[in-house]
């Protein structure tokens, strides 16, 4: 059940802040290395990564999601478990008391070291997080819960580092749309994807949903599928030095409000959305 609630920010507590120490670096300015980096994780399709323009569909859709958080992150501890390459975390850090951005990846750690300074990076297993009990205000998770062998722990861990009514913001493809009527997802490095009923019975032991919403495409990403076709299907058809010049112009286009957030109606239905997107406070 999700139970909606008028308050448009977290509940957020008093007391320490810090449940990391920053460790600022000089210089932010991406090497060659950075760039090259960006570039292999983007071509074999592991992460989604900014300043590379066949990625641009993907990136923006996932930043879409960050800014329509980012009333419930302001002035608060968050933890980001499964940053990625970074740039989420550091929108969240422009508003954000404090983010610490948690990956498993030694090599995405550094990255984000070296190309987000104003966040606190930190190696760890998601499902161990190094925090103590009740610490964080935000738990951040956005495109990664797929990723994961064992679901129903990493939310268990997820609820024990947050806060009395600490916040949950999460994100995850939508099963229905992304991999329909397959037996397993259609993506290689997802485990697990999840249809809306799933993702809210899945949070139900340790959170109360109050918004579930849908991410769909905006108007103008809709006028072009219109004429063109689907713009997902076409990106995934062949490899991009083969798309149309129609399709590459469209990707290299797409931009935030491309994409929107609506609740479930009867014209946007949450199960034929692209994304899941969800803010649930940690269960008394």
């Amino acid at each position: 059940m999700v139970r909606h609630e008028a308050a448009t920010t977290p509940r957020h507590t008093t007391g320490p802040r810090n449940i990391a120490e920053p460790r600022h670096t000089a210089g932010a300015t991406p090497t060659s290395d950075d760039h090259n980096t960006l570039l292999a994780w983007a071509v074999f399709g592991e992460r989604t990564v900014p300043g590379v323009w066949f990625e641009r569909y993907w990136f923006k859709r996932h930043e879409a999601a960050y800014a329509a958080f980012a009333p419930f992150t302001t002035g608060a501890v968050v933890v980001e478990a499964g940053c990625g390459e970074g740039y989420g975390a550091a929108m969240l850090a422009r508003s954000a008391s404090q983010v610490v951005a948690v990956d498993a990846d030694a090599d995405v750690v550094e990255h984000v070291r070296r190309a987000y300074p104003a966040t606190t990076p930190v190696r760890a297993d998601l499902q161990r997080l190094p925090f103590a009990d009740a610490t964080a205000e935000v738990v951040a998770n956005l495109q990664v819960i797929e990723h994961l062998n064992d679901q129903e722990a990493f939310l268990a861990e997820c609820a024990r580092v947050l806060r009395p009514a600490g916040t949950l913001v999460l994100t995850t493809p939508n099963r229905l749309t992304f991999s329909p009527g397959l037996d397993a997802p259609a993506n290689p490095y997802h485990t697990r994807e999840l249809a809306p009923d799933e993702l809210v019975s899945l949070l139900e032991e340790h959170f109360v949903v109050t918004r579930l919403w849908g991410v769909w495409h905006a108007p103008r990403l809709r006028a072009w599928e219109r004429r063109n076709g689907a713009i997902v299907d076409a990106q995934l058809a062949r490899p991009y030095p083969q798309w149309s010049a129609a399709l590459a112009e469209r990707v290299r286009r797409t931009a935030i409000d491309d994409f929107a957030l609506h609740p479930d109606t009867a014209d946007t239905p949450i199960t034929a959305c692209l994304d899941l997107a969800v803010v649930a406070y940690r269960r008394p």
